[in-house]
């Protein structure tokens, strides 16, 4: 695992199962009196006894919270980090030092490498307070990033199902676009027979008609009327069994009738027209 690695998304999981500190401190008795205090927290804690020591420990180890002292020979707690920063910057750092080494520690506190400057001799349920606060500030952090990467992964998968749901929208209208040319063109093809065609559905309403069929009654409304109030007496009701004939326009007109619904969901019945003519009569 390498740095890289380390960020906070990765190592957020780890937070709910176990609490890394990682204490660094040059004086090993300073270090063993950290540690005896923060393991009865129930934290696992690291240690290190340089700022070089604690850096590679990081490149090999997360951790969610770092106490370092601040005066260290070779690199002083505030540079050391300023580079735990650029290696973990989801860390929460805290400076624990019994010098009042004010520029230093201000530079870092506003570079936003120190949480807090806490100082030497340290008061054991203050220290502890501190960094209890520590861990939760870091698993507010780690659930900020938990629920952002939610709401990204959420996001995502609407935004696919929106572009989903554009093509099967776009299919669908092609498909309605289709339809409509293939209506009309069977609207053409029926207007342009040499019968009459009625249309009348179950309820008894004439709901189609062709070009022939309308000059035929060109007297009277079709579309939306009543067959048996609009048609000539006794064709209704239907049967294909009957056949009747009737004059229009100096043209004697053989009339069948044959149910719908043999090829659709329609129901009702098709009145059929044919010019005797056309029999050779």
């Amino acid at each position: 695992m390498n740095a890289c690695d380390l960020t906070l998304p990765h190592i957020a999981a780890a937070t709910v199962a176990e609490k890394i500190l990682l204490l660094v401190d040059d004086e090993p008795n300073i270090l063993a009196a950290l540690t005896r205090l923060f393991r009865r927290d129930g934290y696992k804690v690291l240690t290190a006894n340089s700022g070089a020591e604690g850096l590679a420990l990081l490149q090999r180890q997360p951790a969610h919270v770092i106490i370092s002292d601040q005066r260290m020979p070779g690199m002083v707690g505030s540079e050391f980090l300023a580079h735990a920063k650029e290696i973990l910057p989801d860390t929460i750092r805290i400076i624990l030092s019994g010098y009042t080494e004010l520029r230093s520690v201000t530079d870092a506190i506003n570079q936003g490498a120190v949480f807090k400057f806490l100082t030497k001799p340290w008061d054991d349920e203050l220290l502890r307070g501190h960094v209890r606060e520590a861990f939760a500030q870091y698993q507010m952090r780690a659930e900020n990033v938990r629920l952002t990467e939610e709401l990204k992964h959420t996001n995502k998968a609407l935004q696919s199902l929106v572009n989903e749901l554009d093509v099967m929208v776009e299919k669908r209208t092609a498909e309605l676009k289709n339809n409509l040319v293939t209506l009309r063109v069977d609207q053409e093809i029926l207007d342009r027979m040499p019968i009459g065609v009625i249309g009348v559905d179950q309820t008894g309403l004439i709901v189609s008609t062709n070009r022939m069929a309308r000059e035929i009654f060109s007297t009277v409304q079709l579309i939306a009327n009543n067959a048996r109030e609009t048609l000539p007496d006794g064709w209704f009701p239907a049967s294909e069994e009957c056949v009747h004939h009737y004059d229009s326009n100096q043209q004697t007109f053989e009339v069948r009738f044959s149910t719908l619904g043999h090829e659709s969901k329609g129901r009702g019945w098709l009145v059929i027209l044919i010019p005797e003519v056309a029999h050779g009569r």
